[in-house]
């Protein structure tokens, strides 16, 4: 197969390391990486021809036109995650606006990363995400809602990852990754509650081998994706964390709502209109939900306990 021009953005992130790193691992397209800090970029760049690193931002991404126009596939995977005037402006106006630099003669796929949480259960946008989601999740929300009026609008494959664990000494750790120190400093006690509710996890590592197969694959008519591995409760999570950290669980107790409003006000926890919202909704399942074994790959991180116990 010809090597393709492959234009990649945030390519420095969790998912974009685990993406760089088996793009040049398991191709021979070439690739051109924009970062805004090349020294935060730690994959091996040396080993193959055809790697070309960017210095620069989505803010500056029309100096990069003349390029985009002759690139065979875009992966957008560069997001502002809020807490700064420029989340907008990335996330959905220089978002938009690479997409319509790119030459239709030229462009086959454009791989656009999302969110989950724009998403309810049957995969609809879910109108609580655009209206009290977080800065990062309503910018998502509002680049979603556009991406119909995209003149390749019929070539974007959207994906929307569920909780993304990932992250080693090389590679920076996802949100979630980074926090789960304090989630299993207090695993003692969480084991002791049962409470209703599920929800998706995907590791990054699955997700670079997913978006290989569909860059090597376009889907034909091109369709969204919600990745995930399959549905876990909250109570079989609780229990793989404890598998992993060699704890026990003798009983449980219900997770009932005045209890769980104890707990906010105990510790003090300051809860968001969004937060509110996830709380009393804990059923966080997708239908369809995709992982590598959907296109039969190897999935080579299936449970929290295998996350955990592998996670650096």
């Amino acid at each position: 197969m010809n090597p393709k021009r492959i234009f990649v953005t945030g390519a420095s992130g969790c998912i974009g390391h685990y993406l760089t790193e088996a793009l040049i691992r398991e191709t021979n397209h070439e690739l051109y990486l924009l970062v805004r800090n090349p020294e935060k970029l730690k994959v091996d760049l040396t080993s193959r021809p055809g790697i070309e690193v960017l210095q620069g931002d989505m803010q500056g991404i029309e100096r990069f036109q003349p390029l985009l126009e002759t690139v065979n596939a875009v992966v957008l995977a560069a997001t502002a995650w809020g807490g700064t005037r420029e989340t907008y402006d990335i996330n959905v106006v220089k978002t938009l606006r690479l997409m319509d630099m790119l030459d239709p003669e030229a462009c086959e796929q454009i791989i656009y990363f999302s969110t989950a949480s724009i998403l309810d259960r049957n995969l609809e946008l879910l109108k609580q995400a655009g209206q009290i989601g977080t800065e990062y999740i309503r910018s998502k929300y509002q680049c979603y809602s556009r991406l119909s009026r995209v003149r390749l609008a019929s070539r974007i494959t959207t994906l929307f990852p569920t909780l993304v664990f990932g992250g080693d000494r090389q590679k920076p750790y996802s949100h979630i990754t980074a926090g789960l120190p304090e989630i299993l400093k207090w695993i003692w006690l969480i084991r002791f509650f049962q409470a209703e509710g599920s929800f998706h996890f995907i590791h990054a590592r699955d997700i670079a081998q997913i978006v290989l197969h569909l860059i090597e694959n376009p889907p034909e008519p091109s369709r969204p994706f919600v990745l995930g591995n399959p549905a876990i409760s909250i109570n079989r999570a609780v229990e793989q964390m404890c598998a992993a950290v060699g704890k026990q669980i003798y009983v449980r107790l219900p997770l009932t709502p005045w209890l769980t409003d104890f707990f906010i006000n105990l510790f003090r926890i300051q809860m968001s209109s969004w937060d509110r919202f996830c709380l009393e909704h804990r059923d966080f399942s997708y239908q369809d939900a995709v992982n590598p074994a959907a296109f039969d790959l190897p999935v080579e991180y299936g449970s929290l306990t295998e996350i955990i116990k592998r996670t650096e």
